[in-house]
């Protein structure tokens, strides 16, 4: 096997972890509450990760006042808020739903970037918000459709949002962080962010169920260490732009895990707006792609 197909291999499996999180969330939204699961994940992840630093030698950085107020607020976005709003919204709409949406994560960072930055677009990536914007909205607006509901989508989106500005606030750092060094940091402060509001939701006063505890060590286990070694594995051996094309195995495989798993039926909806998210990512790799051409034919 070639290096660039054991590249290819594990981009596809971290995306699956990725996709099979939103099933493992839609476990936990039926029997813990939101801040607990995430506190609880990132108690089991961080450990993890601190292990994998130090295995593989690496170090974090002295930090700047400015980077580490950074970390915490997209500690407190990317991974506290995402982690909240992606379990909340799954108690209210189905995981077929919140497949496709989560699919639109690098067209809304993209969107976020033309917003905040003030960057512009250009052709390609106007048509990728387009197409995604369609495909957000094949399915919000179907209110009861495959047990999907308008709120729910609404949260799913909105934690979307969130990643996206963990991804934009990645930008603001002044200090080049070493990927597992920053996922290790991400789990640690996420821990500290979550439990405080944890306490009030008196977690050991209900009845946890047995499938929520463990879908949240596999949510801890698999897609939060797995799926970091898989990605960077497989980035390590492929391009960018290829890299950039597997995100799209993350929410086809939600939509067909929450088929396959929790049995919810896939409607035109779904298909709809799958195929549009697909589209949209697809054209924003090859304006990612026509810009690097560019760039390179300059010099």
């Amino acid at each position: 096997m070639s290096r660039q197909v054991q590249g290819y291999l594990y981009l596809a499996l971290a995306m699956l972890t990725v996709g099979s999180t939103v099933v493992a969330s839609k476990f936990i939204a039926s029997g813990l509450p939101p801040f607990t699961a995430t506190a609880l994940r990132f108690a089991l992840a961080f450990p993890i990760l601190l292990v994998l630093m130090r295995a593989n030698g690496v170090r974090l950085p002295k930090l700047s006042g400015h980077d580490r107020l950074i970390l915490a607020i997209q500690a407190g976005a990317g991974s506290v808020g995402y982690t909240t709003l992606l379990i909340s919204g799954l108690s209210l709409t189905s995981a077929a739903d919140a497949g496709v949406i989560i699919g639109t994560l690098p067209v809304v960072s993209a969107a976020i970037s033309i917003l905040l930055l003030r960057e512009s677009p250009g052709r390609g990536l106007l048509v990728a918000v387009a197409l995604a914007t369609a495909g957000v909205f094949s399915i919000a607006f179907t209110p009861g459709a495959a047990g999907g509901s308008f709120a729910g989508n609404v949260l799913i989106f909105c934690a979307v949002v969130c990643e996206g500005l963990f991804i934009l606030l990645n930008k603001r750092l002044k200090t080049d962080i070493p990927p597992l060094a920053q996922s290790t940091v991400m789990a640690g402060i996420g821990f500290v962010v979550a439990v405080i509001p944890a306490v009030f939701e008196a977690p050991f006063a209900r009845d946890m169920s047995t499938s929520a505890v463990i879908a949240v060590v596999y949510y801890a286990l698999v897609p939060t260490a797995g799926g970091f070694l898989l990605w960077y594995a497989g980035a390590a051996r492929v391009s960018g732009t290829e890299a950039a094309l597997f995100t799209a195995v993350a929410p086809v495989s939600a939509v067909i895990l929450a088929f396959l798993i929790l049995g919810e039926p896939i409607g035109l909806n779904q298909i709809a707006g799958i195929a549009c998210v697909l589209a949209a990512m697809l054209g924003l790799a090859f304006a990612g792609s026509r810009a690097a051409m560019n760039i390179s034919g300059g010099r």
